[in-house]
């Protein structure tokens, strides 16, 4: 079911994770996950998304953080998991099978930031953001009424919100604020930040904690930039980028 309100829907940018050296970080997912090396050290591409590493000496791992944890797509998750096998990351939830989604597995990253594995055809891809929060149903309307995006269900089974070819899905749980842990915040990139951010703050409820600004100088960087927090700790970067 498509949202009834006609917004303009925002484009899922990014996921920014903290760890103690981000080229290093960034190599890792490359040799491992099957990432792309990015445009610059300290990032990498999974698909249109971008990961970005931040210098954080000592991040807090994501599980039960409000970002609790990110998936990547891979066409055997048998093979995925068995392949990480001494690279540092940690298997937590061993190969499964959901019901009307298919096989997937949890591990960890060497630096605590939670990674879900799916299996579906095609080359790797980012697949989706998973939030904790304490009432998801009203969540939900909250990010489709300020950020746009498609109500739909995967696979006919799992309620979300896609953003092009990445999906958002939120549980039930308690939650700290990302800032600081392991998934630190994600992105999301829009034509004309200045307007949209002055009908967000309107809107209420989405905290400003960067007003929008210059990004740093490169033909890569945002033009403009700014960051936010919701109402349940998730820290979003929202910008616009160069042409």
């Amino acid at each position: 079911m498509k949202h009834s309100v006609s917004i303009e829907t925002l484009t899922f940018d990014q996921v920014h994770l903290g760890v103690p050296d981000p080229g290093a970080a960034a190599q890792w997912y490359v040799r491992h996950l099957g990432a792309a090396p990015g445009d610059n050290f300290d990032r990498i591409w999974f698909g249109p998304a971008r990961v970005i590493f931040l210098k954080n000496e000592a991040p807090a791992p994501s599980r039960g953080a409000a970002i609790d944890h990110f998936a990547l797509s891979c066409t055997d998750v048998r093979a995925e998991v068995a392949a990480l096998d001494g690279s540092g990351a940690r298997v937590t939830t061993a190969v499964s099978e959901a019901p009307g989604l298919g096989r997937y597995a949890y591990v960890e990253d060497p630096w605590g930031a939670r990674i879900q594995l799916v299996e579906e055809p095609g080359a790797p891809r980012f697949h989706h953001v998973h939030l904790q929060v304490p009432d998801p149903a009203a969540t939900r309307g909250w990010y489709l009424e300020r950020f746009g995006g498609e109500r739909a269900a995967l696979k006919g089974t799992l309620d979300g919100i896609r953003y092009g070819d990445v999906w958002l899905f939120l549980d039930r749980g308690a939650n700290e604020p990302s800032r600081g842990h392991a998934i630190d915040h994600i992105g999301f990139r829009m034509p004309d930040l200045l307007a949209r951010a002055a009908a967000l703050k309107t809107m209420g409820g989405l905290t400003f904690t960067t007003d929008p600004k210059p990004g740093p100088p490169g033909a890569f960087s945002p033009a403009l930039m700014s960051f936010a927090e919701d109402p349940w700790g998730v820290k979003i970067e929202l910008l616009q980028r160069r042409a």
